[in-house]
């Protein structure tokens, strides 16, 4: 499929990495400004859910689409997918406060690399040459990373807040991917768009629950501070609701390596974001880590 000599899904790749750095930019004001990092991360799930779901429902009525009944295994993929992404997409926000944007989204990125380091562990799956190069590119990236900018020595320049942060959300994202995989693939569906709709609106709805139930027990009064922050939140649910379904677009009509080489896009996003949106200037270092951890993950996806 092409766009005036543009594949479809590259323009979806494209769309879904400037989505989600908008996202991440909207939510990391939210944490400044008004609500805690529980409180952001739930208005991420609570502002999407809504439209997730009205946007499945018109996509059957338009095609006519049966839904299937959806097996205990579903929900159980679902279910474990969408804690790992809540538990990620919090520590994603509250490293925020630690480190600045463009650093902070790069540490997502160490996804790819968790996602091949669990593959290893748990399934036994074993990576290429060119896949271990990538993997100590990556790592040395990070490393470089998590060493903060003040004058801290020792083994405090590397083992810190921000490093902790990075490297687990990374990990908690690769447990969504695997989970949000395996919950689709168990729908007995033949059109992969009704899957990955149904996969994507009972993952939203279940977080925006969880998320609500545990800051109804924790802090009341958060809810109410998330919904009255309507103003900020509704762009961001828009913009996470579009980069969900760009991911999902762009995952259906072509291969995932490809993908997601196109998706670092987002890097260049961020770092445009950190230096004319919030003011941050990344220094040498950091420009430089951002630059090899972009390099590792290109190495991956593409030669991997």
């Amino acid at each position: 499929m092409r766009h005036r000599g543009m594949p479809i899904w590259i323009i979806a790749s494209i769309v879904a990495a400037f989505a989600q750095n908008l996202r991440f930019m909207l939510q990391k004001r939210l944490k400044s400004n008004e609500l805690s990092t529980a409180g952001a991360t739930f208005a991420r799930f609570l502002f999407s859910a809504p439209l997730v779901a009205v946007g499945l429902v018109i996509y059957v009525r338009m095609t006519g689409a049966d839904v299937p009944d959806l097996s205990a295994k579903f929900w159980t993929y679902a279910m474990i997918g969408g804690l790992g992404q809540i538990l990620a997409t919090a520590c994603i926000v509250a490293l925020f406060t630690e480190r600045n944007f463009a650093v902070g989204t790069t540490f997502a990125k160490t996804e790819v690399m968790m996602t091949v380091l669990m593959g290893m562990i748990v399934l036994g799956e074993t990576v290429s040459v060119q896949g271990f190069i990538a993997i100590s590119f990556g790592l040395v990236a990070v490393v470089i990373l998590a060493m903060p900018p003040e004058g801290v020595m020792g083994l405090r320049r590397i083992f810190n807040r921000a490093a902790g942060l990075g490297v687990l959300s990374g990990l908690l994202f690769s447990v969504a991917s695997i989970g949000y995989r395996g919950a689709s693939l168990t729908i007995d569906a033949s059109d992969p768009f009704l899957r990955s709709g149904i996969t994507l609106a009972a993952v939203t709805a279940g977080q925006t629950i969880a998320m609500a139930a545990w800051l109804f027990w924790t802090d009341r009064g958060e809810i109410m501070r998330v919904v009255r922050s309507w103003r900020l939140s509704t762009p961001m649910g828009i913009a996470s609701m579009i980069g969900s379904f760009g991911w999902f677009t762009a995952f259906t009509l072509q291969n995932a390596a490809y993908v997601k080489a196109v998706g670092q896009i987002e890097l260049i996003f961020s770092y445009l974001t950190s230096i004319l949106v919030f003011r941050e200037i990344p220094t040498r270092r950091e420009a430089g880590a951002i630059a090899l951890l972009c390099a590792s993950i290109l190495m991956f996806v593409l030669l991997v």
